[in-house]
């Protein structure tokens, strides 16, 4: 056989044995992506669902999820009915045992509180509850002002932090009668505390309370000093006093040593008295 012709037939082989192996390689990589995916069917929102509010059939809806189920997923709807839901739950989210209150427990921000816990209503002022700022899960501290009992005639207003890193449960408007005895809506905030803390927050309510925002990572318990009205207006930083200039004086000089010389002349006597110049004897 033509020596040229054998060479051509063996490059040729090759060539179809490298294109085989590509194109089993890329048919091997569609049959697998093919595969169909495992999925399964868990119980989720149908709308939007707000804290405290017990689940009906109408808040459910089922839909696929594919690999693996997340964990405390609930299949079936009747695990779900009429249990409280203790975190907003959004349409179309799986909806999980953590979200929900035990069962028999109802609905309501009573489902929300852990035990040991409790739950405290305070009373805000508009702008703080119109703000927005004060929602559930946000962390803030308690400051009580007013003028303390016994306090000296001469002792103003004193500010105090109480509380310090307290969860905010719920914030919303709630009804309650005036002087005159007339509803009105006033801005409440539920604030989650121990026993303890409700102690002390019921007496704060007696004053003026004021809420602050803090960074929810910042857990730290600081030492707050009392502020007082009278600090406000103390100078902080008060204007220097010019100093007074210091002028060494010379002492003086001391008086050069006198001398006296009795003069016996006859039967008279004086007496002569005369300085020595400085330095001379």
């Amino acid at each position: 056989m033509n020596r040229r012709l054998l060479t051509i037939l063996l490059v040729a082989f090759v060539i179809a044995s490298v294109c085989t192996f590509l194109v089993y390689r890329i048919l091997g990589h569609m049959v697998v992506a093919s595969k169909p995916v495992s999925t399964t069917r868990v119980v989720a929102a149908a709308t939007d669902i707000k804290l405290g509010t017990v689940l009906t059939p109408s808040d459910l809806t089922t839909t696929e999820i594919a690999g693996a189920t997340p964990k405390g997923a609930i299949l079936k709807p009747e695990q779900a009915l009429n249990r409280g839901v203790i975190a907003d739950i959004y349409q179309g989210e799986p909806i999980l045992e953590s979200r929900l209150a035990p069962a028999g427990s109802g609905g309501g921000l009573a489902a929300t509180i852990p035990d040991g816990m409790r739950a405290a209503a305070v009373r805000v002022d508009e702008v703080v509850g119109l703000a927005g700022f004060v929602t559930p899960g946000m962390r803030v501290d308690v400051l009580a002002s007013g003028i303390p009992p016994n306090a000296p005639p001469t002792q103003g207003t004193i500010t105090k932090t109480v509380l310090q890193n307290i969860q905010v449960l719920s914030a919303g408007t709630d009804i309650q009668k005036d002087a005159a005895g007339k509803p009105q809506q006033v801005q409440v905030v539920n604030l989650l505390v121990t026993p303890e803390q409700a102690e002390t927050l019921s007496l704060a309510s007696q004053l003026k309370i004021q809420l602050v925002l803090r960074n929810p990572l910042d857990t730290k318990i600081a030492a707050v000093p009392n502020t007082a009205m009278s600090s406000l207006f103390t100078d902080q930083n008060p204007t220097p006093q010019p100093q007074r200039r210091v002028v060494a004086r010379a002492a003086p000089k001391p008086a050069p040593p006198q001398y006296s010389i009795q003069v016996i002349n006859g039967s008279s006597t004086t007496e002569e008295k005369f300085s020595s110049p400085e330095g001379q004897h």
